[in-house]
């Protein structure tokens, strides 16, 4: 009699939200707190070149997604042979990835003011810094993240926020199977 064993699935967390608004602290904070991997993607599309071109204007890389997600699913694949509990994706692009391998998307968002002295102090020039306040006022990476079909939690990082409560929330769905809907503000 054979004796059918169960593959172990890697825990995905995906943290996405406009540039400035704390994605990469989170999901550092995150990744530590969880002992979970981190996956940032702006290392990968360098290392990897996973970019088409160069906007000259914007002063970044233009990603193809698909190839980048490709990759990711590779790494997703080896970690599900080891012994890697989960994984923590950082980019304002992660909501792109396939909602049938995430089991949260983490959306991070913060004051406008807050966003514009964080990009400031990144020396974005005027039209970049416009842009990004653009994306926030309109939801932009929550939306898409929604229109994915992703799980949500929004987590605000204009002031003080606890990892610990974030934490335990991320496990308590991640381990909630089916569960859908967002989770509008942590």
């Amino acid at each position: 009699m054979k004796v059918k064993t169960k593959t172990k699935k890697t825990k995905i967390v995906v943290v996405t939200g406009t540039p400035g608004t704390g994605k990469t602290t989170l999901a550092k904070k995150l990744s530590k707190f969880l002992n979970y991997e981190l996956i940032t993607y702006k290392n990968i599309i360098s290392k990897k070149k996973l970019f088409e071109s160069y906007d000259e204007e914007r002063k970044c890389k233009i990603v193809d997604v698909k190839k980048l997600n490709k990759h990711v699913l590779e790494l997703i694949k080896k970690a599900n042979n080891e012994t890697v509990e989960g994984i923590i994706i950082d980019s304002h692009l992660s909501h792109y990835f396939p909602k049938n391998s995430v089991g949260m998307c983490v959306v991070t968002k913060c004051k406008l003011k807050t966003l514009q002295g964080r990009l400031k102090k990144r020396r974005y020039n005027a039209k970049k810094v416009r842009e990004n306040l653009d994306c926030e006022i309109f939801d932009v990476c929550l939306t898409e993240a929604e229109e994915k079909g992703h799980k949500c939690m929004l987590v605000d990082t204009s002031t003080r926020y606890n990892t610990k409560t974030i934490a335990s929330k991320i496990i308590k769905n991640l381990k909630t199977p089916g569960l859908r809907g967002n989770y509008k503000k942590v």
